[in-house]
Protein backbone atom coordinates (compact mmCIF):
# COMPACT_ATOMS: atom_id res chain seq x y z
CA UNK A 1 0.00 0.00 0.00
CA UNK A 2 1.53 3.33 -1.03
CA UNK A 3 1.85 5.58 1.97
CA UNK A 4 0.05 8.66 0.62
CA UNK A 5 -3.23 5.94 0.39
CA UNK A 6 -2.28 5.58 3.69
CA UNK A 7 -2.03 8.95 4.84
CA UNK A 8 -5.23 9.86 3.62
CA UNK A 9 -7.50 6.98 4.97
CA UNK A 10 -5.64 7.58 8.65
CA UNK A 11 -6.30 10.84 8.87
CA UNK A 12 -10.07 10.29 8.37
CA UNK A 13 -10.36 7.40 11.00
CA UNK A 14 -13.69 6.71 11.28
CA UNK A 15 -16.30 7.36 14.53
CA UNK A 16 -16.76 3.12 14.36
CA UNK A 17 -13.67 1.65 14.20
CA UNK A 18 -13.99 -1.70 12.08
CA UNK A 19 -13.23 -4.92 13.96
CA UNK A 20 -9.73 -6.99 13.19
CA UNK A 21 -9.80 -10.87 12.61
CA UNK A 22 -11.72 -12.93 15.07
CA UNK A 23 -8.45 -15.34 14.37
CA UNK A 24 -6.19 -13.21 16.45
CA UNK A 25 -7.94 -13.48 19.60
CA UNK A 26 -6.30 -15.93 21.40
CA UNK A 27 -7.89 -19.20 23.35
CA UNK A 28 -6.78 -21.22 26.32
CA UNK A 29 -6.80 -24.80 26.22
CA UNK A 30 -7.11 -25.63 29.78
CA UNK A 31 -8.32 -23.68 32.60
CA UNK A 32 -9.51 -24.22 36.29
CA UNK A 33 -10.06 -22.75 39.57
CA UNK A 34 -6.65 -22.19 39.76
CA UNK A 35 -5.93 -20.04 36.57
CA UNK A 36 -4.61 -16.51 36.71
CA UNK A 37 -6.97 -13.63 37.06
CA UNK A 38 -6.32 -12.89 33.18
CA UNK A 39 -7.45 -16.19 32.30
CA UNK A 40 -10.76 -16.34 34.51
CA UNK A 41 -13.47 -14.74 32.93
CA UNK A 42 -15.40 -12.29 35.09
CA UNK A 43 -12.44 -11.48 37.36
CA UNK A 44 -11.88 -8.02 38.16
CA UNK A 45 -8.66 -7.55 37.15
CA UNK A 46 -6.35 -4.23 38.33
CA UNK A 47 -5.40 -2.32 35.34
CA UNK A 48 -3.06 0.63 34.59
CA UNK A 49 -3.24 2.73 31.74
CA UNK A 50 -0.39 2.21 28.30
CA UNK A 51 -0.06 3.17 25.40
CA UNK A 52 1.49 2.65 22.13
CA UNK A 53 3.09 4.32 19.12
CA UNK A 54 1.34 2.97 15.77
CA UNK A 55 3.47 5.29 13.54
CA UNK A 56 3.39 4.69 9.99
CA UNK A 57 5.92 6.66 7.37
CA UNK A 58 7.24 6.17 3.55
CA UNK A 59 9.71 3.69 2.96
CA UNK A 60 12.28 4.85 0.02
CA UNK A 61 9.84 3.65 -2.55
CA UNK A 62 7.20 5.11 -0.88
CA UNK A 63 5.76 2.10 0.52
CA UNK A 64 3.30 2.39 4.34
CA UNK A 65 5.38 1.24 6.41
CA UNK A 66 5.31 0.77 10.56
CA UNK A 67 7.65 0.37 13.26
CA UNK A 68 7.80 -2.66 15.47
CA UNK A 69 10.13 -3.76 18.23
CA UNK A 70 11.53 -7.35 18.96
CA UNK A 71 11.46 -7.56 22.87
CA UNK A 72 15.17 -9.28 24.51
CA UNK A 73 14.77 -12.69 25.65
CA UNK A 74 15.03 -13.68 28.81
CA UNK A 75 13.17 -12.92 32.30
CA UNK A 76 11.62 -9.40 31.31
CA UNK A 77 7.93 -9.50 30.74
CA UNK A 78 6.85 -10.40 27.03
CA UNK A 79 10.58 -11.49 26.80
CA UNK A 80 10.71 -12.36 22.81
CA UNK A 81 7.87 -11.26 21.62
CA UNK A 82 6.90 -8.12 18.76
CA UNK A 83 5.24 -5.33 20.25
CA UNK A 84 4.72 -1.20 19.41
CA UNK A 85 6.91 1.25 21.19
CA UNK A 86 5.23 2.03 24.09
CA UNK A 87 4.26 1.52 27.95
CA UNK A 88 2.91 2.55 31.03
CA UNK A 89 1.76 6.26 31.52
CA UNK A 90 4.39 7.98 33.70
CA UNK A 91 2.92 11.03 36.34
CA UNK A 92 2.71 13.73 34.87
CA UNK A 93 2.58 12.68 31.08
CA UNK A 94 0.43 14.07 28.17
CA UNK A 95 -1.93 10.59 28.42
CA UNK A 96 -2.05 9.15 25.80
CA UNK A 97 -0.25 10.74 22.95
CA UNK A 98 2.35 12.09 25.30
CA UNK A 99 3.33 8.62 26.73
CA UNK A 100 3.49 6.70 23.60
CA UNK A 101 6.14 9.95 21.97
CA UNK A 102 7.93 9.86 25.43
CA UNK A 103 8.40 5.82 25.02
CA UNK A 104 9.06 5.99 21.38
CA UNK A 105 11.46 8.58 22.48
CA UNK A 106 13.42 5.98 25.25
CA UNK A 107 12.77 2.69 23.64
CA UNK A 108 13.95 3.35 20.00
CA UNK A 109 15.78 7.10 19.81
CA UNK A 110 12.82 8.24 18.33
CA UNK A 111 12.92 11.99 17.56
CA UNK A 112 9.23 13.06 16.51
CA UNK A 113 9.82 16.39 15.42
CA UNK A 114 13.11 15.07 12.88
CA UNK A 115 10.88 12.72 11.54
CA UNK A 116 8.18 14.84 11.07
CA UNK A 117 5.48 13.08 13.34
CA UNK A 118 1.72 14.02 13.40
CA UNK A 119 -0.67 12.28 15.97
CA UNK A 120 -3.40 11.50 13.99
CA UNK A 121 -6.20 9.33 16.29
CA UNK A 122 -6.82 6.83 17.99
CA UNK A 123 -7.42 2.83 17.99
CA UNK A 124 -9.66 0.63 20.41
CA UNK A 125 -8.65 0.50 23.49
CA UNK A 126 -7.05 -3.19 24.40
CA UNK A 127 -7.59 -4.64 27.73
CA UNK A 128 -4.19 -6.72 28.18
CA UNK A 129 -5.33 -9.04 31.51
CA UNK A 130 -1.93 -10.86 31.23
CA UNK A 131 0.11 -7.44 32.36
CA UNK A 132 -2.81 -5.34 33.66
CA UNK A 133 -2.39 -2.91 31.12
CA UNK A 134 -5.30 -1.08 29.83
CA UNK A 135 -3.66 -0.24 26.30
CA UNK A 136 -4.43 2.72 23.98
CA UNK A 137 -2.85 2.45 20.67
CA UNK A 138 -1.93 6.03 19.33
CA UNK A 139 -1.98 6.59 15.71
CA UNK A 140 0.90 8.67 13.79
CA UNK A 141 2.21 9.54 10.24
CA UNK A 142 6.15 10.78 9.80
CA UNK A 143 7.19 12.38 6.25
CA UNK A 144 10.49 10.84 6.88
CA UNK A 145 11.50 7.59 7.50
CA UNK A 146 12.94 8.25 11.33
CA UNK A 147 16.51 7.30 12.50
CA UNK A 148 16.02 5.08 14.97
CA UNK A 149 18.53 3.74 17.79
CA UNK A 150 17.36 0.42 20.18
CA UNK A 151 17.53 0.83 23.59
CA UNK A 152 19.46 -2.16 24.35
CA UNK A 153 17.95 -3.19 27.81
CA UNK A 154 13.92 -3.27 26.24
CA UNK A 155 14.45 -3.65 22.23
CA UNK A 156 16.40 -6.44 21.11
CA UNK A 157 15.43 -5.21 17.84
CA UNK A 158 13.46 -2.73 15.66
CA UNK A 159 11.65 -3.96 12.78
CA UNK A 160 10.51 -1.92 9.75
CA UNK A 161 7.02 -3.99 8.33
CA UNK A 162 4.85 -3.16 5.41
CA UNK A 163 1.32 -2.40 6.26
CA UNK A 164 0.09 -4.90 3.37
CA UNK A 165 1.48 -7.58 5.93
CA UNK A 166 -1.80 -6.64 7.98
CA UNK A 167 -4.39 -6.10 5.44
CA UNK A 168 -7.39 -7.85 4.88
CA UNK A 169 -6.77 -10.94 3.50
CA UNK A 170 -2.84 -10.97 4.66
CA UNK A 171 -1.93 -14.53 5.92
CA UNK A 172 -2.87 -15.29 9.86
CA UNK A 173 -1.22 -18.43 11.21
CA UNK A 174 -3.04 -20.55 14.04
CA UNK A 175 -0.55 -21.23 17.00
CA UNK A 176 -0.39 -23.72 20.21
CA UNK A 177 2.07 -22.39 22.11
CA UNK A 178 2.60 -22.84 26.17
CA UNK A 179 2.66 -19.07 27.35
CA UNK A 180 3.22 -18.12 30.47
CA UNK A 181 2.40 -21.69 32.28
CA UNK A 182 -0.31 -21.78 30.04
CA UNK A 183 -0.87 -23.57 26.77
CA UNK A 184 -2.60 -21.10 23.85
CA UNK A 185 -4.08 -21.38 20.53
CA UNK A 186 -4.06 -18.08 18.85
CA UNK A 187 -3.65 -16.51 15.25
CA UNK A 188 -0.78 -14.79 15.19
CA UNK A 189 0.71 -12.67 11.87
CA UNK A 190 3.95 -14.06 10.32
CA UNK A 191 6.63 -11.45 9.89
CA UNK A 192 9.84 -13.50 8.30
CA UNK A 193 11.13 -15.67 11.22
CA UNK A 194 8.62 -14.18 14.04
CA UNK A 195 4.87 -14.50 14.67
CA UNK A 196 3.12 -11.06 15.85
CA UNK A 197 0.31 -12.06 18.54
CA UNK A 198 -1.62 -11.20 21.87
CA UNK A 199 -2.52 -7.32 21.87
CA UNK A 200 -0.04 -6.36 19.14
CA UNK A 201 -1.76 -8.24 16.39
CA UNK A 202 -5.32 -7.13 17.34
CA UNK A 203 -4.14 -3.79 17.31
CA UNK A 204 -2.26 -4.57 13.68
CA UNK A 205 -5.25 -6.40 12.60
CA UNK A 206 -7.82 -2.90 13.29
CA UNK A 207 -5.38 -0.74 11.85
CA UNK A 208 -5.34 -3.58 8.35
CA UNK A 209 -9.12 -3.20 8.56
CA UNK A 210 -9.56 0.57 8.66
CA UNK A 211 -6.57 0.54 5.76
CA UNK A 212 -8.38 -1.93 4.12
CA UNK A 213 -12.11 -0.26 3.92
Amino acid sequence: MRFDVARERLERLPDVLPSGPMALDPEVLATGASAPAWVRRGVDVPSRDAAVLVLVYPDEAGEATLILTARPEGDLRHAGQVSFPGGAADPGDDFPDGTALREAQEEVGLDAEAAGVRIVGRLEVVDVRVSGFLLVPVVALAEHDPVLTPDPREVAAILRVPVRHFLPGAPIEIVEAERDGWRLRYGAFPVGERHVWGATARVLGQLGAVLGG
